[in-house]
């Protein structure tokens, strides 16, 4: 399967304590056109800055230090800033946890739907806003037609991140970049937006990066998932050969600590310590201080184990299935 996004040994860092701290640790992954991948992790484990170094949007003193990200063969770590924009919102478009990232507060919800439009394509005013109304009907918004007059304040929060999702949309972009895009959404709206995804992907063969920690959502909608802790993919493969045969510990930790994988009346399971912080990052396998399976060999940096788009970074992997 050829890939439509093949991002390769990437790191992105940030100035402190007197050297660069890697946000992002040598990530490696591929999308092809209509597949979704989901991304998922603990806060703090380079998730969305992952998507943010994709984009071209990691805000200085941080950089894409090496690596590179070819978007349709082209090299998007080396790209100029007028090709980023070329592709930004007409090729490649973000969603945003924040719906603030994306809204200007001081103008109407039509304006800024058809400014971003009239960026990538030549539309009357009529037609432009006829694609910005049915692009706020498909994410569920009511009266999308008077709904473009107002402004981002008049919306409630979940509001907002549908109007942002149905920014991203309005292109038919060949890759969306979706950060926890629907975090504060109720389930039935939750549900319809998930909808919509599937539906792009099978429609039109846009490839999604699902940046989320619910691993109930990427289990129902993704074809693959990538595990990061430590700013690292520390596992990736298929949904069904990481839920069901997860080989590293912190992704083993994850699936078990997920309320619905519990017995009824016991605690819940939970993994031990707390994720280190970028400028204690313990030398070889970052995990290894909240490990039970940790040994000396694990002061050494794990290397990939496996193939290209199926493989684990763990030194003593677990072989069994998950029970």
């Amino acid at each position: 399967m050829t890939a439509l996004l093949d991002v390769r040994d990437l790191v992105t860092v940030f100035p402190g304590d007197g050297k660069d701290l890697r946000a992002v640790d040598e990530v490696s992954f591929q999308v092809a056109r209509g597949e979704v991948l989901g991304l998922v992790g603990e806060s703090g484990s380079g998730k969305s800055v992952t998507g943010f170094s994709i984009m071209g949007l990691v805000d200085q003193p941080g950089r894409v230090a090496s690596g590179t990200i070819l978007f349709d063969g082209e090299d998007l770590a080396k790209a100029d800033l007028e090709t980023r924009r070329s592709l930004r919102g007409r090729r490649i478009a973000m969603v945003f946890q924040d719906p603030m990232m994306t809204l200007n507060p001081v103008l109407r919800i039509g304006t800024q739907m058809t400014e971003t439009l009239h960026a990538h394509e030549t539309l009357s005013r009529q037609a432009a806003r006829a694609r910005a109304r049915d692009a706020l009907g498909l994410v569920g918004i009511p009266s999308p037609e008077e709904r473009l007059d107002a402004y981002p304040h008049e919306f409630s929060g979940g509001m907002r991140q549908r109007v942002a999702i149905a920014i991203a949309l309005l292109h038919r972009p060949d890759l969306i970049i979706a950060d926890e895009p629907t975090t504060a959404l109720d389930v039935t709206i939750q549900a319809q937006i998930i909808s919509e995804f599937q539906r792009l992907t099978e429609e039109q063969g846009t490839a999604v990066i699902w940046i989320t920690h619910d691993l109930a959502i990427v289990s129902g909608l993704a074809d693959r998932i990538a595990v990061m802790y430590g700013g690292r993919i520390v596992e990736t493969g298929t949904i069904s050969e990481v839920l069901e045969h997860p080989r590293h510990p912190y992704t083993r930790g994850l699936i078990r600590s997920v309320p619905s994988e519990n017995t009824r009346g016991t605690r819940l399971a939970q993994i031990p310590g707390v994720t280190p912080s970028l400028g204690r990052m313990p030398a070889g396998c970052a995990f290894r201080s909240r490990c039970e399976r940790a040994d000396g060999t694990c002061a050494e940096r794990p290397g990939r184990f496996g193939g290209a788009r199926a493989y684990h970074r763990c030194f003593h992997p677990h072989e069994e299935a998950l029970a």
